[in-house]
């Protein structure tokens, strides 16, 4: 399959590693007319190639200059043929919808109709792009956090309109590539963004309010709040604490902090009115039944020790 990168900023630097480290030739498109592309194109192969070195100086790499001989810098005007040859564009344009529409526009007049063009905004739902785009059904946002190269996630989005063999391929390159791949619906905020927004937010208001410091702030969280969302995910660890202890906490931060924020969410009040608080009783947001318990925490257990040996955090008492 023949990958390309529209546009040779971070992210798409960011993808032409990440397909040229899993063994694919890519090519990295700047869709903007420039006098200075040398320079740009001696850049773009630098920082890929320094982020290699970084990877093979801890033992992943090898081969530096075999992967970076895989990825070719394309100029605007040579982006044609290099769209032409295309499977599969990951759009990474300027997040403005102008851009987006302008580089659709121009991309889908030299793709073949059966490429596939995954947009990689952290901003935008897919239907709306989606309509931006000719044959709407290759089309869905495949969101990489930052540094792509990097971090495992990917968060795929179809629109309305994508068809799944369309989200079926993409999400087989994706893992083919290394990736951990997760789907949403068009929502703002996608999964993790969305997430991190909320935590973010009350990092800072804890620093506002005088709570705590930020040092402190950020010690509870790689010591407590990070590790323990590793190894569990929030909703295995609402299921196996209880939806009712979320719920009564929650409740009890609302009032105390008078922060309409806290409330429980309509899923958490439906679940505890109709007895499915986790893995006590079986159900809860997860389905728990036939699950060997005893197994399960046992499992969880090993990758907590594991994870806090890792982090230097198994330590033991004076």
């Amino acid at each position: 399959m023949k990958v390309a990168a529209l546009g040779a900023g971070r992210m798409g630097r960011g993808i032409g590693h990440v397909f040229a480290y899993a063994g694919f030739e890519v090519d990295v498109i700047d869709f903007k007319p420039r006098a200075d592309f040398a320079h740009l194109a001696g850049e773009a192969i630098a920082e890929i190639r320094g982020n290699l070195r970084l990877l093979a100086d801890l033992g992943l790499v090898e081969d530096v200059e075999r992967i970076v001989r895989r990825i070719r810098l394309v100029a605007n005007e040579d982006a044609p043929a290099a769209l032409a040859a295309a499977d599969i564009v990951f759009e990474g344009v300027t997040e403005t919808e102008d851009a987006k529409r302008d580089a659709f526009a121009r991309a889908c007049r030299h793709l073949r109709p059966d490429a596939i063009i995954a947009s990689t905004t952290s901003s935008m739902l897919a239907d709306k792009l989606a309509a931006m785009v000719a044959h709407p059904e290759r089309f869905l946002n495949a969101h990489f956090l930052n540094p792509a190269y990097l971090i495992p996630l990917v968060e795929l989005s179809p629109a309305k309109a994508t068809a799944e063999p369309t989200f079926t391929a993409v999400k087989k390159l994706l893992e083919d590539a290394g990736k951990v791949v997760v789907r949403c619906s068009a929502s703002p905020g996608f999964i993790v963004p969305r997430l991190q927004a909320a935590a973010m937010n009350e990092a800072a208001r804890l620093v506002e309010e005088g709570v705590a410091t930020p040092e402190d702030i950020d010690r509870a969280v790689r010591s407590g709040f990070g590790p323990r969302y590793t190894a569990m995910g929030l909703c295995e660890f609402i299921d196996y604490g209880g939806l009712d202890i979320l719920f009564y906490a929650a409740t009890s931060m609302q009032r105390a902090l008078n922060a309409p924020r806290y409330e429980p969410p309509a899923i958490v009040k439906r679940l505890m009115a109709e007895g499915k608080r986790g893995t006590r009783e079986g159900e809860g947001l997860y389905d728990w039944r036939g699950k060997d318990l005893a197994a399960y925490q046992g499992d969880l257990v090993a990758r907590y020790v594991a994870l806090f040996r890792h982090l230097g955090l198994l330590r033991p008492p004076a």
